[in-house]
């Protein structure tokens, strides 16, 4: 493909609200990929850390954020990312928070996800569109990989303790998907808390499950901009409150993904020829496809190899 062996990523960075580049790194080259669901939300940008890490971003809503939650090309930006090479994402996102304890400007790395979305976003490779006609049943019971999603977390708290010491980072959290593009009522954002949410955005899903398809490892990292709209002493929230906490959101995740990206290219690097390989899943869909390659069309055939490229064989 149109990256070089020497420059090819194994991680890719989705950025969210706010974070539509990454500082402190060497810019190396821009990729436009064409997919069989069309282009991505920006150009990928191929990376280099100090240390010689490379990465490669991508802008979940554009660079000019132009591409609202419910229309983000999912399909698009996941196939992409795995055509150029990646096998595990970072995905940063902002949020709300649903619990009293993640302050506005807190970082969070959930451990489970709720869906709250409304079936307008098509959420699998499999079984709608061109591919009608192939059926897939992903398991999605841990929506991520528990060893890198633990370490992530130790790893932003080191960093954070010493640029940011009053931002507190919080783990097993459940990350509830709404729809939007309109923030939630406050009856809306009680019922998420009962039903056991703690933070609240309107993008991690169908992302996370695409990833989960394509075999791509996948963590989120969330910041947290409001307190939504449950909490009788705070008004509802609105896009005034959410950009004045994003700033400081930015440049902490900036700081934490020059230190992360380091640290992590080890961790995956350590996992060529185990069980799963880098990405943890690697192999999964065998089992997940439902529908024998001999009773499916080729066109169908030649879009799902451009995200399993076992596929057929």
């Amino acid at each position: 493909m149109a990256t070089s062996a020497s420059s090819s990523p194994i991680i890719g960075v989705i950025g969210g609200s706010g974070l539509y580049k990454l500082q402190g790194l060497k810019v190396i080259e821009q990729i436009d990929v064409k997919t069989p669901w069309g282009s991505p939300s920006s150009p990928i940008t191929i990376s280099q850390t100090p240390n010689g890490v490379h990465v490669a971003f991508l802008a979940r809503h554009g660079h000019h954020h132009q591409h609202s939650p419910s229309i983000v090309p999912n399909l698009a930006n996941i196939a992409a990312l795995k055509y150029i090479g990646v096998r595990f994402i970072v995905a940063f996102t902002a949020v709300g928070s649903l619990r009293e304890e993640v302050r506005p400007k807190d970082f969070v790395v959930p451990d489970q996800v709720f869906d709250r979305t409304k079936g307008i976003r098509r959420a699998s490779f499999f079984g709608a569109g061109e591919e009608e006609g192939i059926v897939a049943h992903a398991g999605f019971g841990q929506p991520y990989d528990e060893e890198v999603r633990k370490f992530v977390a130790e790893t932003i708290k080191d960093v954070l303790t010493s640029s940011f010491p009053d931002v507190q980072v919080h783990a097993n959290k459940t990350l509830v998907c709404m729809e939007g593009p309109q923030f939630s009522t406050r009856a809306e954002s009680l019922a998420y808390r009962q039903l056991g949410g703690d933070i609240i955005n309107m993008s991690v899903l169908p992302e996370a499950k695409l990833a989960r398809e394509a075999e791509i490892g996948y963590v989120t990292v969330a910041t947290s901009t409001d307190y939504d709209s449950w909490r009788d002493t705070s008004g509802p929230v609105d896009v005034a409150e959410v950009m004045a906490s994003l700033s400081q959101n930015v440049a902490a995740s900036n700081e934490v993904c020059l230190t992360l990206l380091d640290k992590l290219q080890p961790l995956l690097e350590s996992r060529k020829g185990k069980a799963g390989g880098i990405s943890g899943l690697e192999g999964s869909m065998k089992m997940a496809i439902m529908t024998k390659p001999e009773f499916v069309a080729q066109k169908i055939q030649d879009n799902i190899k451009f995200v399993l490229e076992w596929y057929g064989q």
